[in-house]
């Protein structure tokens, strides 16, 4: 019987021929990440535990990336990267991306594949739910716990309970020119609930998934743990090794899933049948289309992080926003420094992003973690009192982006531009297609 592509990087990180559902094997990891949150604690636990002169199992695979709270004057935060430097410095870690210097990255998820950590075939854990985006380059990619991250750093290895796969299949030829894979995300997270997915892995697939940029399929496995998945893989191809070759010189072996696969279910859809998604407060799942919230009020507009702060989301926002006046607050936030640089030199008809913004009266903020999730009571961003914001960020629970009076709504960067010009919850359509739905 055959393995899906999650079973065999398992099977082949764990020395065993075959796995399937519901064993649990000994795996070898290549990649172990944390950052300014959880790497103190985590730090904390393998000094505990194997001892306060203890080297890390690997250092070339051990990789730390401040972003969450740190352009902030709270102490406990400051202190938290302090430690991450001490630790940084007695290992001699060779992929520390510090605050504050040159070699600062931003939003962990988004500097992974940036900086080639992300291959396909390998076995990458993080210290944070949403290293599940990594997934998107074929590997097995997911959040784990300090306790583990500490397991790893002294031994290499983790203890894993294979997942059951289920199968996301995209037919289409092209992507209609006002969805992105945000809308796609969204509709697939409220069709099977916050809970669909839980302990198994998203596998995406079929002919539409060709058509996907990399930075499409991120935004897919990003959220998958919105769906309760332990994983988020799309199957390695052309463009996969292409942008992999650009950022590493490592060697890695591509895995596939097996023609004759066992999958826990199935589902099935149509690119061009998708339309312009929201996720309402306050669950990721509670689906709507941008038409029927359609003249919904809102405060205060945001495009930024791991999943909405990439390149190709402010080259979609910048194609709205070009030449209109605002009626929102709108915030733009790289999720990376590269990604700060991008807005600088991409241009749209001519015009750097980074001034089709300015001009608007966008806010500008540094790369980061910045408001997705509140933070410090200083940290950029942070919603106060009872504002309704909408987002291009991954959540929308009570208090995630501050205030627990704020409402959040998630939406693609094209609704969220187009929202930003209209003051209200808009369908982009209006603004791409240059019609009225």
């Amino acid at each position: 019987m055959g393995m899906t592509l999650t079973e065999k990087i398992l099977a082949n990180h764990s020395g065993a021929s075959s796995v399937e559902p519901g064993e649990s094997v000994w795996v070898d990891v290549d990649v172990l990440m944390t950052h300014d949150v959880c790497g103190p604690p985590s730090i904390g636990i393998f000094k505990n535990q194997f001892g306060e002169d203890a080297r890390v199992w690997d250092k070339e695979k051990l990789v730390i990336i401040p972003d969450h709270y740190i352009f902030t004057k709270d102490k406990y935060a400051n202190r938290n990267v302090d430690i991450l430097r001490a630790f940084a410095a007695d290992q001699d870690l060779p992929y520390f991306y510090d605050v504050g210097s040159e070699d600062y990255k931003g939003v962990c998820h988004i500097a992974l594949p940036e900086e080639g950590f992300t291959r396909p075939g390998e076995v990458l854990f993080g210290t944070d739910s949403h290293t599940c985006t990594a997934g998107a380059f074929g590997q097995f990619a997911t959040g784990i716990g300090n306790t583990d991250a500490a397991f790893i750093m002294g031994t290499g290895q983790l203890w894993v309970k294979v997942p059951e796969t289920m199968r996301f299949e995209f037919e289409g030829t092209s992507m209609p020119p006002y969805i992105m894979a945000k809308d796609i995300i969204l509709k697939i997270i409220g069709d099977i609930g916050v809970d669909g997915a839980t302990y198994r892995t998203m596998e995406f697939g079929g002919p539409g998934i060709s058509v996907m940029s990399m930075e499409d399929r991120m935004t897919l496995t990003n959220m998958v743990i919105e769906a309760g998945g332990k994983n988020g893989v799309v199957e390695p191809d052309a463009k996969t090794e292409a942008y992999v070759r650009q950022r590493t010189d490592k060697d890695f072996e591509p895995v596939y899933s097996d023609p004759d696969a066992t999958y826990h279910s199935k589902y099935r859809y149509n690119l061009e049948d998708m339309v312009p998604m929201v996720a309402k407060p306050h669950s990721p799942d509670n689906k709507a289309t941008a038409l029927e919230l359609e003249g919904t009020k809102l405060d205060r507009a945001y495009i930024g992080s791991c999943t909405g702060g990439k390149l190709s989301d402010f080259e979609a926002a910048a194609e709205i926003i070009a030449g209109n006046d605002l009626k929102l607050d709108t915030y733009i936030v790289p999720a990376t420094t590269e990604i700060a640089e991008g807005l600088e030199t991409h241009t749209l008809n001519g015009k750097p992003l980074i001034d089709i913004f300015r001009e608007a009266g966008c806010k500008i903020g540094q790369a980061s973690c910045a408001a997705c999730l509140g933070g410090p009571s200083d940290t950029f961003g942070r919603l106060n009192n009872q504002e309704v914001c909408i987002s291009t960020t991954n959540r929308n629970y009570p208090g995630r982006m501050g205030s627990k009076e704020s409402q959040v709504y998630l939406a693609s960067p094209y609704t969220v531009a187009a929202s930003a010009v209209t003051g209200k919850i808009t369908d982009p359509r209006v603004f791409i297609q240059q019609t009225v739905i």
